[in-house]
């Protein structure tokens, strides 16, 4: 089946996808019971018609899967996002045949930006390694203000802002045209410390649960969490 699989950039002729897509975020993200930015059919079909997303079909026209580009920082960093497939079509390695395709046409319209993304799971983490990205501190992502405000239909949103923007759930990875590592290395990494990345990923984000529900309890005299320490050390940042 996955060889019948059209990937390719969007257009206007594919915005009566728009609906099922984010639709299908929506539902995805509660069944992870993970946060995630909405974004409207309006906003997703914007996208397509703008030539900065990538979708994937079958022959006969089934949606498959999708993700798009967003700029910010005045062209400075691109980030890939709204990655999703249809649950029928998932664990057939399209993923990341979408993902390769949506940074492939980043590199081709931005080739000078950083291109990044936020993700809480670690089979994401996997396909952007393959790609060259690495894991990196918040404070290498875009200061841009309307980035940030993409995150306030997140259900994390309020940890985001009491950390002052510095850590959340996502994991921050990041792909420098300017400084990077070859795929081949950042692969290799990766499976070396995946078992660290994936143990890493729930203890920071149980550390940050327990952080905010005592702030949220009133608890002021509770010490912040080190996260940003237990990243480096990990990360070897």
């Amino acid at each position: 089946m996955e060889d019948k699989i059209i990937v390719r950039v969007a257009n206007g002729g594919d915005t009566h996808y728009a609906q099922t897509i984010t639709n299908e975020m929506e539902a995805s993200a509660k069944a992870r019971g993970t946060g995630i930015a909405k974004r409207s059919p309006e906003y997703v079909a914007r996208k397509m018609e703008e030539g900065k997303a990538v979708i994937a079909v079958m022959p006969d026209g089934t949606w498959v899967g999708f993700c798009y580009i967003e700029v910010w920082g005045h062209e400075s960093f691109v980030a890939n996002s709204g990655l999703i497939v249809a649950p029928e079509f998932r664990k057939s390695g399209i993923a990341k045949k979408i993902k390769q395709r949506i940074f492939n046409l980043s590199r081709e319209k931005y080739p000078n930006s950083k291109i990044f993304g936020l993700t809480t799971g670690l089979a994401v983490m996997k396909i952007n390694s393959d790609l060259g990205y690495e894991p990196v501190t918040y404070s290498e992502l875009t200061d841009d203000e309307e980035f940030w405000a993409g995150c306030k239909s997140c259900v994390n949103y309020d940890i985001l802002m009491s950390k002052d923007r510095k850590n959340c759930m996502c994991t921050a990875m990041l792909y420098d045209p300017a400084d990077h590592q070859e795929p081949k290395q950042t692969s290799k990494d990766f499976r070396e410390k995946s078992k660290i990345y994936e143990r890493f990923m729930k203890i920071k984000q149980s550390r940050l649960l327990r952080w905010f529900r005592k702030k949220e309890g009133g608890n002021g005299g509770a010490a912040p969490i080190k996260s940003k320490s237990f990243f480096q050390i990990f990360f070897h940042l």
